[in-house]
């Protein structure tokens, strides 16, 4: 069987690796200009697509058939050959949605919804949403219609989701709204899954408010996909297991911690043990702008900060990473996002007296190290996920593995 993604531009898609799991290694990503989109259809050789951006209703009119659902809703992502080779058109994103939700327990029953984008999922969320019974269903769109600028008429909204790319990789961080403007919000979703937490997503996880991006949905609607495309029933019990598979592949390892307390080292060892790659964002500031000391003496730690977390965000938005940071990364607030947004983070303690303080441009030892640390020490509790101490470095590596792989699980209320 041959099948694939079919998109104009497909960059990082996971789509391949979910239906390897599935059993499907032959799946493929197409990457079709619009121009083409007839004569690719009428390839006899093709027998199942998923469909994504910009071709959820432009594939239409080449169907014979669709779904009720997907005649419904006005848009197909899924398409399956019938015995006469016509195609036949699914609409499974409504199924992967709705499971995205029951993920956050979303009542949305009698609820004020409000929908970020007007395109083809945001047709499929609304029908979701129309089919849980949500009261207020709103388009926020940037023309011919809500726009964003009227948002402030709307702060009672109860839920938000965001069916934009807006925020994307590799255009992150960036966000539409902040989910603190709305203090009746109940519940977030946004339908990206790469990066694994939007800005969105962060900020309303800060709050206190239930959120979600996009991989429950992608795996769900990808797995009721397959079971249309063999013709059996969709492996449901696989979601939640692809789910974890697939963030414990991507998710960055982030350590952070004082000057000197072996965050190089054992990301090095991370690295070795999980067959990963790995950067030390000291080395990576050096191979660019020279050693930190000198360039510190010469322009100052402030123009230092500035391109330090100009690399916390080129390797923050990348996935499958061990980060080693330089100690002063928690110095500046919004480099916890540019960290968090495919990343765990890990705070690495030892006594000061143990510290490999020496040429270390910011950490003198003695009263100076002590007050680095006062300084400091919350704002790594601030960043962390989880704080350990690396005095035993086996101890440590062993700690970090369990604890990862236990927290990038998919967690269901």
């Amino acid at each position: 069987m041959l099948s694939g993604l079919l998109g104009e531009r497909l960059g990082h898609s996971y789509s391949p690796a979910i239906h390897a799991m599935l059993g499907n290694s032959h799946y493929q990503l197409f990457e079709v200009p619009p121009a083409d989109l007839g004569a690719f259809l009428a390839r006899p050789d093709l027998d199942a697509l998923n469909v994504t951006i910009p071709y959820k209703e432009a594939v239409r009119p080449y169907l014979y058939a669709e779904s009720d659902a997907a005649k419904a809703i006005g848009c197909v992502n899924s398409l399956v050959r019938d015995k006469l080779g016509r195609w036949i058109g699914h609409n499974t994103d409504f199924d992967g949605f709705a499971y995205l939700l029951d993920t956050l327990s979303g009542d949305v029953r009698g609820k004020k919804c409000l929908i970020l984008g007007g395109g083809a999922t945001s047709k499929t969320v609304h029908a979701v949403l129309a089919a849980r019974q949500a009261g207020e269903i709103l388009h926020i769109v940037r023309h011919d219609g809500i726009s964003y600028d009227d948002l402030p008429r709307h702060r009672d909204a109860e839920w938000i989701i965001n069916t934009t790319p807006v925020g994307m990789y590799p255009k992150t961080p960036a966000a539409l709204l902040h989910p603190a403007d709305f203090p009746a919000l109940e519940g977030l979703v946004d339908v990206i899954y790469n990066p694994l937490r939007s800005a969105l997503v962060l900020e309303a996880q800060a709050a206190g408010i239930p959120a979600s991006g996009g991989l429950p949905m992608l795996v769900a609607q990808a797995v009721y996909a397959h079971g249309y495309f063999t013709g059996q029933p969709p492996a449901l019990a696989r979601i939640e297991e692809i789910c974890n598979r697939l963030r414990s592949a991507r998710e960055n390892i982030v350590l952070i911690g004082m000057p000197g307390v072996g965050k190089s080292t054992l990301a090095q060892q991370l690295a070795d043990s999980l067959d990963r790659p790995w950067v030390d964002l000291d080395d990576a500031f050096a191979a660019e702008y020279g050693p930190a000391g000198d360039f510190i003496t010469a322009q100052g730690e402030g123009a230092f900060r500035r391109l330090e977390t100009a690399l916390a965000e080129r390797y923050g938005k990348e996935s499958g990473l061990i980060i080693a940071c330089g100690g002063g990364i928690v110095t500046r607030p919004e480099n916890e996002g540019l960290l968090r947004q495919n990343g765990r983070i890990y705070h690495l303690t030892r006594p000061l007296e143990d510290l490999a303080w020496a040429g270390r441009p910011l950490s003198k030892g003695g009263a100076a190290l002590a007050a680095l640390w006062a300084e400091r020490a919350p704002l790594y509790r601030q960043f962390a996920d989880c704080t350990l101490s690396c005095t035993d470095l086996p101890a440590a590596l062993t700690a970090i593995k369990e604890d990862y792989f236990e927290n990038t699980r998919l967690k269901r209320p």
